[in-house]
């Protein structure tokens, strides 16, 4: 599936839309209602409410809820390949380029919430869906040649894909404990640093466990 056919939408979804944009509109209308209730919360009738169309104009563009749902997995996974592509564009340094690619992920976790919500529920998503699987592999493919490139330079033995494996599965990890741990921090009168400064943090704590310090 070509990648335009997700394009990325900011903002809330407007009452009117232009035509020909009903299928953007209907996305980021599902991305708030993930964003606010989660994936139990979740129904075709709210989105096309929320976007002010016809109960049957969800389904008329994709087919049931699962086509939805997977159609803004589809669009998490294009941010997050963009947000990363950019973030490690450049650094010569593989250790760095990791930290900036940890950064960039959390970054899209917090601007897209609803889109995050949905990326790995394999029990809602189609994950049979060739949009899926391509945007998937790769936004996975961004880390995973950062990783080749750490083996290269520091550990020609490194297990690459277990490596980008345990890294990506870290950060995913901060992604949802974040919000606990600053709301325990309060009851305590401490403070939990930014998610972005926490997710290089913990990447560089990774590569010295992975390849040793430097």
């Amino acid at each position: 599936m070509a990648s335009d056919t997700f394009p990325a939408v900011a903002g809330s979804a407007p009452a009117q839309y232009h035509h020909g944009d009903l299928p953007n509109v209907l996305r980021q209308a599902a991305a708030d209602l993930l964003a606010e209730r989660g994936v139990a919360g979740f129904s075709l009738r709210e989105v096309a409410r929320r976007a002010g169309v016809s109960h049957a104009a969800p389904a008329h563009h994709f087919g049931d809820a699962r086509g939805l749902l997977t159609a803004v997995a589809v669009e998490a996974f294009q941010y997050l390949t963009r947000a990363s592509e950019a973030a490690s564009s450049g650094i010569a340094d593989p250790v760095e380029a990791l930290a900036r690619l940890a950064r960039a992920y959390v970054t899209v976790s917090v601007e897209h919430p609803g889109h995050c919500a949905i990326a790995f529920r394999s029990d809602a998503v189609a994950v049979d869906d060739p949009a899926y699987h391509e945007w998937g592999q790769r936004a996975f493919g961004v880390l995973l040649s950062a990783i080749e490139r750490l083996g290269r330079d520091r550990a020609p033995d490194l297990d690459v894909e277990m490596a980008a494996a345990l890294c990506w599965a870290t950060v995913q990890g901060l992604t949802t404990i974040h919000a606990p741990l600053e709301a325990m921090a309060d009851r305590q009168d401490r403070t939990v640093p930014p998610i972005g400064d926490l997710a290089e943090d913990f990447t560089r704590l990774l590569v010295t466990g992975l390849v040793g310090p430097e």
